[in-house]
């Protein structure tokens, strides 16, 4: 393997199921591989009051510290460890505490829009845009953040309808064009075979 570790960037709408395709990719990669999650780098919105924060668009680009961002994701390329953010849904803000990353062989890293910055794109050796319909997508939104981040369906609808699909029409859905694959749901297993066989191809380079 080549000794500089490789980031792949997996792109998609919000359940979309880039979390599934990361889990998938690790399971069959021939080398060790970190998941991270772009949703990590969201700005520390505690200098708002609660009713503040629940009004941000965080469908934005905006809402996240691509400063941060670039500046880990760099580091990773060096092959150097770094000190990651954590993120709150719940509350909305960062966490008091950072985790310590080691590099591994290959970096997966989800998110909405992980390579719409021209600066963050040239970073990636592989980018991934998964191709999910709305419908289902609005379906695993409602079951993820009413399970896990407390929220009732009726916001969770509203927030899709006014932030959600509009910002994925005009931020997510154009980096398809930057893709080096598009998987279209529902993806096989033989997809993810090939790109692993891909992201496999680029660390032996």
């Amino acid at each position: 393997m080549n000794s500089r570790p490789k980031l792949v960037a997996l792109a998609g709408g919000s359940g979309a199921g880039k979390t599934w395709l990361a889990a998938r990719l690790r399971e069959i990669l021939g080398c060790p591989a970190t998941h991270l999650s772009l949703d990590d780098f969201y700005h520390d919105q505690s200098h708002l009051a609660r009713s503040e924060r629940e009004r941000v668009n965080y469908d934005h680009p905006r809402a996240i510290d691509w400063r941060l961002a670039q500046a880990v994701l760099q580091s990773f390329r060096d092959g150097e460890s770094v000190l990651m953010p954590q993120y709150s849904f719940k509350t909305h803000t960062r966490k008091r505490t950072f985790k310590t990353v080691r590099p591994r062989p290959v970096i997966l890293v989800d998110g909405l829009w992980p390579w719409w910055r021209p600066g963050l794109r040239r970073l990636f050796d592989v980018r991934v845009f998964v191709d999910c319909p709305e419908r289902l997508r609005l379906e695993r939104r409602l079951e993820r953040d009413m399970a896990a981040r407390g929220r009732d369906g009726g916001s969770v609808r509203r927030q899709f309808e006014e932030t959600v699909a509009p910002m994925h029409e005009r931020f997510v859905a154009p980096q398809a064009e930057w893709a080096d694959v598009v998987l279209r749901h529902p993806v096989g297993r033989g997809e993810v075979e090939r790109v692993a066989a891909m992201i496999e191809g680029k660390a032996r380079a």
